[in-house]
């Protein structure tokens, strides 16, 4: 493992332990040329994947971008961040059982949405304004309205 301050390839690893999901094993290391300490995560992939973007470029699956995103909109929210690790692990592992080697960018997104809706509306909300590019107050007015008439029919009592 290469140090992230010196880039020497001399790290030790001081400490071993699985997260609380048991999704990973969280690795605390020490430089040996500069001493300084970092800490990695090792996960189980199980297929490597490729993300097929909306102009046809492709580009290696980084769970980091969901993780990242997921937590831009969750900013300031009151999610915990276990309970988000654990949805961007569900949705890393629904995409590397799908059998797919090659994922549309655009699926990932819906699958973000999705999870989104369920954690916390205004994180989904703010997804949403950037994922399906909001460029007007009447956009987010259309969007919230649906979200609005979606929850209502939940609501209603089917008897």
């Amino acid at each position: 493992m290469r140090c992230p301050f010196c880039s020497s390839e001399e790290t030790q690893v001081k400490d071993s332990r699985p997260t609380e999901d048991h999704a990973a094993i969280r690795r605390r290391r020490q430089c040996a040329s500069c001493g300084a300490r970092f800490t990695t995560f090792e996960r189980v992939q199980l297929r490597e994947l490729t993300v097929i973007k909306g102009n046809g470029h492709r580009e290696p699956f980084d769970r980091e971008k969901i993780s990242r995103s997921m937590n831009i909109a969750l900013q300031k929210r009151d999610v915990e961040r276990d309970r988000i690790e654990r949805v961007v692990s569900g949705i890393v592992r629904r995409l590397e059982s799908s059998g797919e080697s090659e994922i549309a960018s655009d699926l990932i997104g819906e699958l973000v949405m999705d999870a989104l809706a369920t954690l916390d509306q205004v994180g989904y909300v703010r997804f949403a304004s950037v994922y399906r590019d909001f460029k007007e107050v009447s956009d987010f007015e259309d969007f919230v309205g649906r979200l609005g008439d979606d929850i209502e029919i939940l609501d209603r009592d089917p008897s």
